[in-house]
């Protein structure tokens, strides 16, 4: 909410105010200039009635009503200002993985889910006009939110991926498809997935070359980011013995990753740590953006009818004033 005038140059009208109660205020100390008179040390002790002491509030009060009808002429209003995107936008599908391997602490202090998670919600948080879905992963795929532009549920929707969610495994070329899938009837500029996973394809009916063939087939771009550290990574792990730490090592299939990103005409990433995805993540953001507009507008209302009203309240007041308890007797 702003508050602005529409005819600031009105304001000059304050001058000839100023000069008024400058007058005002010149006469008022002429009438009340110590005179010598015989006698005039017996009223020396005589203190003015509070009625004599408050007689300039009329002169006040007029004043002020002025002042409010100057602000009234010079146009007070009130305005919201909004702002639209215009833009035809791409459409981008997330896959990500949830399989138990994500849980690995090799991104301390937080799993490789938690970080891929917390990378991938400020990655739509910069989005402006395009629309975005997510599939997740493990032993098999399914569409946790289709295409939308309401960023506010995609995160709703993140923000519940978890692991164990889906049977476990790495169904790497399942999880193409379903996202292809939901890209085919697409008309937007752009079509893309962003695949993130941290292993190897061992489960599915679907190979991943023959899935990067049928997204290649309808337009569809496909950039993978490979996560995880080089090396065995802690997991956490429910036994006879409680939850602990194991350390386990972990296969991820690069050749799989770059030859679905070069079938696609995307690119492969490897993040090998937090501060890795969120680069990733960004390089991504640059490559896949639309050209759109940002316009504002200013929706304005009108508020002179409040100085107004208060100025007439105060002139009402005055006269009042003047005709009762300040009123002059000759």
């Amino acid at each position: 909410m702003s508050f602005s005038f529409s005819n600031p140059y009105m304001f000059v009208l304050l001058a000839p105010i100023a000069f008024l109660v400058w007058g005002w205020i010149a006469r008022a100390k002429s009438f009340t200039a110590p005179v010598r008179a015989a006698g005039s040390e017996l009223w020396s002790g005589v203190r003015p009635s509070l009625r004599v002491r408050l007689r300039f509030i009329p002169a006040a009060l007029r004043v002020l009503a002025l002042i409010l009808i100057v602000f009234a002429l010079a146009g007070p209003r009130s305005g919201r200002t909004y702002t639209i995107n215009e833009g035809e936008g791409i459409d981008i599908i997330i896959a990500l993985d949830v399989s138990g391997s994500m849980a690995a602490q090799d991104f301390a202090p937080n799993d490789r889910l938690f970080v891929a998670k917390k990378t991938i919600e400020r990655f739509i948080e910069g989005r402006k006009v395009d629309r975005i879905g997510l599939v997740l992963f493990a032993g098999k795929a399914f569409t946790q939110a289709p295409l939308t532009a309401d960023y506010g549920i995609i995160l709703q929707f993140l923000a519940r991926a978890e692991i164990g969610m889906i049977d476990d495994g790495t169904a790497i070329g399942m999880a193409l498809v379903t996202a292809a899938n939901r890209l085919r009837d697409s008309t937007a500029d752009g079509k893309v997935v962003v695949l993130l996973t941290d292993g190897d394809n061992n489960s599915g009916q679907v190979d991943p070359d023959t899935a990067a063939d049928l997204a290649a087939a309808i337009g569809v771009r496909v950039h993978t980011v490979g996560i995880g550290s080089d090396g065995p990574a802690y997991v956490p792990v429910r036994d006879l013995f409680g939850e602990r730490l194991v350390r386990q090592n972990f296969r991820l299939d690069e050749k799989t990753l770059t030859n679905i990103a070069q079938k696609t005409g995307g690119e492969y990433f490897r993040a090998k740590s937090a501060h890795g995805l969120e680069k990733t993540f960004e390089s991504i953001d640059k490559m896949e953006r639309s050209p759109y507009e940002i316009k504002s507008f200013t929706d304005f209302t009108e508020r002179y009818h409040w100085f107004l009203g208060l100025a007439f309240a105060l002139a009402l007041l005055e006269i009042l004033l003047s005709r009762t308890i300040f009123r002059k007797v000759f």
